[in-house]
């Protein structure tokens, strides 16, 4: 039985690829909203799991390419939508005397103002549903101060402030949203230099559990704020960091 259509962005690879697998395998159709409008880039054989991707392409930093772009996935879906991940995003770092104001705005833009922007266009369809449930891809950076990092860090700070903000005005819609910040996650993008190296040894100390995360860790969590019963949770940030975020 097919649970409603989610859309992902940013769902072509990594975190929101494994996303988009583990939700459709768990009996949803999938939006998979990406600049290049190509499916997950994840081995999936089965037919019937690749049945319930719809893919788009979409520009989550202009307002016009993700409202066409949901439009479109809600045209084919034909079915409720009943969740929305906000997963796409941007890192460019540089020294805080010398970046760029326009990087700093870029990155706002791609990982903040987007996830503000997109909520705001899938909301009436959210709505439409009676019940609905967005999560943010936020990230242990929002609680810390690294170098290099300023528009990185402050932006994911904003989306834990969106999240909270949505959360209390949408909740008598029957919306709830959450924000799941991971720390350091090894994909298919960045194995090679989390996991192998000088780096990999440097985090084998700094986290406490001993390695970084898996795509597919952040992927069933947020499968779990999909499925879960009960709307009295909402505004979270849930930190998926392997205690690192909190260790001397």
């Amino acid at each position: 039985m097919n649970k409603g259509c989610i859309l992902v962005t940013g769902a072509s690879r990594g975190i929101g690829a494994a996303i988009a697998e583990v939700l459709a395998r768990d009996g949803f159709t999938v939006g998979c909203l990406s600049r290049s409008g190509a499916l997950p880039s994840r081995n999936i054989s089965e037919d019937d799991v690749q049945a319930r991707f719809i893919t788009a392409e979409c520009d989550v930093t202009s307002y016009e390419s993700v409202k066409r772009a949901i439009a479109e996935v809600m045209r084919q879906a034909d079915m409720p939508l009943v969740g929305l991940v906000n997963n796409a995003g941007l890192h460019m770092d540089g020294d805080a005397e010398s970046q760029l104001i326009d990087e700093f705005e870029k990155v706002m833009t791609a990982n903040a103002t987007s996830v503000f922007m997109t909520s705001q266009i899938a909301y009436p369809y959210l709505r439409a549903g009676g019940n609905g449930t967005i999560v943010n891809i936020g990230s242990f950076f929002d609680k810390l101060g690294v170098k290099r990092n300023a528009a990185y860090c402050a932006s994911k700070a904003a989306v834990g402030a969106i999240t909270r903000c949505l959360a209390v005005e949408w909740a008598s819609q029957g919306i709830r949203v959450h924000n799941v910040a991971p720390g350091y996650i090894a994909t298919d993008l960045n194995k090679d230099s989390l996991l192998t190296g000088p780096l990999s040894r440097f985090l084998a100390k700094r986290i406490p559990t001993g390695a970084p995360g898996t795509a597919e860790e952040v992927a069933q969590m947020v499968r779990l704020l999909f499925t879960v019963t009960g709307g009295f949770m909402t505004g979270e940030t849930l930190y998926m960091d392997g205690g690192q975020g909190m260790a001397l």
